[in-house]
């Protein structure tokens, strides 16, 4: 009984990495893409600026990659740039630029996010697990200074 389980079980899971991925396809690879639809929007990517210690500021108070969706959905073709370890943080618009600010060592808290591979081709989806606020947000892959910014209206 318990083998057919497993074995059932394994079926299942070929079955689903056989099926193709047939929705839109991002047109660069390492670029996390707003999913709107069939319409994908490029976020703005950005080079995190190191302030001091505990101060990341990103130019400009508002990105160009816009969404009115509080749950957006990412769609990314991975080249260098490994999307299982992207974070997600809100940003505080400041004087003409964003920044993450955290006081101490202490890393701010990063907003969940779900990452699934999409097709063996290296398509993933980047999904917001919770409501977000309007406001200025980036998704970066963990230690990199490369930066994806969006903004919620």
């Amino acid at each position: 009984m318990l083998r057919r389980l497993i074995w059932l079980s394994f079926a299942v899971a070929l079955a689903a990495l056989a099926q193709k991925y047939d929705g839109p396809r991002p047109p660069k690879p390492d670029v996390p893409y707003l999913k709107h639809g069939d319409t994908l929007i490029p976020t703005e990517a950005v080079e995190e600026k190191k302030k001091d210690d505990t101060t990341y500021t990103v130019d400009g108070a508002a990105s160009s990659a816009r969404t009115p969706l509080a749950e957006p959905v990412f769609l990314m073709q991975a080249g260098s740039l490994a999307p299982a370890r992207f974070q997600l943080f809100k940003l505080e618009v400041k004087d003409g630029h964003s920044e993450l600010a955290y006081p101490g060592k202490k890393q701010p808290q990063a907003i969940r996010i779900v990452v699934t591979r999409l097709s063996p081709e290296g398509i993933w989806k980047i999904e917001v697990d919770e409501s977000l606020e309007p406001g200025e947000y980036f998704l970066n892959p963990e230690g990199a200074t490369k930066a994806f910014c969006f903004q919620v209206f």
